[in-house]
């Protein structure tokens, strides 16, 4: 096995060596196609699409484009209704009204575009690069950050993983934690470690900073379903499945040290559901500290979720040969750990 530890400076390597991630081959496709000027498109509405939502007879209009597409021009006022502007995308057509809709750039479809920012990158080859994230970076586009973000450092980065769906991202960290991602180069790469993960052979380890001292076993297999938050949308929750929708999660979790205030702890994950350890963590009573939206607070100058991604292991998707990588802490985290006279071993 290959290990690669991050010292804090980049290392490039010249060694030689399904699923919902299709559906960002088409917003790139729609960005491109955006890359223009406003086009007005208009017709009747037709006996077929009477009583049919607004947002779902205009993409009549623009076959080639998505609805959600068509909906953030709805938003956006650029669509009308025998001449009155509509933006309520639920309203109800019917047979005879005119619809009218102008075809231009929104955030969205512009957010497929490159710009230079400094990555560390700890590994490189024909198919694959790991990444070093920084908290604070937003991995993908999304409302609130349709630029700025990782994906939009890689396309300037390498010109050529445009050509992949997502830019070659297989898996996410969250905006605020820091540590360490595999990125695939080309498409063959990508459906292979899509495929990784999904049969669960790539192992991503995390060191992870709770309020209140660790009691009981040295390892805790947290084995709880997680899903939407029934009483809060914006968040996720520890959910029975018999009454609300979610998905099996596991972590593994090994207390590494305490403090009065905090304990260090090693997060193995089994699955990777959405905040999957900041809520696992907080359900058994350790909220991460400074993760405002699961309970932690801000403690001896953290004011970010204290969670980073440390260890990264999975088979080359083309050679087959192990890789194993590893991240120090940022100084914020290593800066807490200090503060709290916690070491890591």
């Amino acid at each position: 096995m290959k290990t690669f530890v991050d010292q804090g400076k980049t290392i490039i390597s010249t060694d030689p060596a399904a699923h919902d991630v299709l559906n960002d081959v088409h917003e790139q496709d729609e960005a491109e196609a955006l890359a223009q000027d406003s086009e007005l498109r208009a017709a009747p509405v037709a006996l077929a699409q009477h009583g049919e939502r607004l947002d779902r007879a205009l993409t009549f209009l623009a076959p080639e484009f998505s609805r959600s597409y068509v909906q953030q021009l709805v938003d956006a006022g650029a669509a009308q209704v025998n001449g009155r502007v509509l933006s309520k995308q639920s309203h109800k057509v019917k047979v005879g009204d005119l619809l009218q809709l102008e075809l231009r750039a929104t955030p969205q479809s512009q957010a497929f575009k490159p710009e230079a920012m400094a990555l560390d990158v700890i590994y490189q080859d024909a198919h694959l690069m790991v990444i070093n994230k920084p908290a604070g970076l937003v991995v993908h586009p999304a409302p609130g950050n349709w630029s700025g973000t990782l994906l939009n450092g890689l396309l300037a980065h390498d010109p050529e993983i445009a050509q992949v769906p997502r830019a070659g991202i297989v898996h996410r960290l969250d905006k605020d934690t820091s540590g360490l991602m595999v990125v695939a180069r080309n498409r063959l790469a990508m459906d292979a470690l899509v495929q990784a993960i999904a049969a669960r052979t790539v192992s991503r380890q995390y060191l992870a900073v709770g309020h209140k001292p660790w009691s009981g076993a040295a390892m805790v297999s947290v084995n709880a379903p997680i899903g939407r938050d029934p009483r809060n949308r914006l968040r996720m929750a520890v959910v029975d499945l018999l009454k609300n929708a979610g998905k099996t999660a596991q972590t593994d979790i090994h207390f590494m040290g305490n403090s009065v205030d905090a304990c260090l702890v090693r997060c193995v994950l089994h699955t990777g559901r959405t905040h999957q350890i900041r809520v696992h963590m907080a359900s058994i009573g350790h909220a991460l500290v400074a993760d405002a939206v699961y309970g932690g607070n801000p403690l001896l100058g953290m004011q970010r979720q204290a969670l980073h991604a440390f260890r990264l292991a999975f088979a080359h998707p083309v050679s087959g040969e192990p890789l194993a990588f590893e991240a120090p802490p940022p100084s914020d985290f290593l800066d807490l750990l200090g503060a709290l006279g916690l070491g890591l071993q």
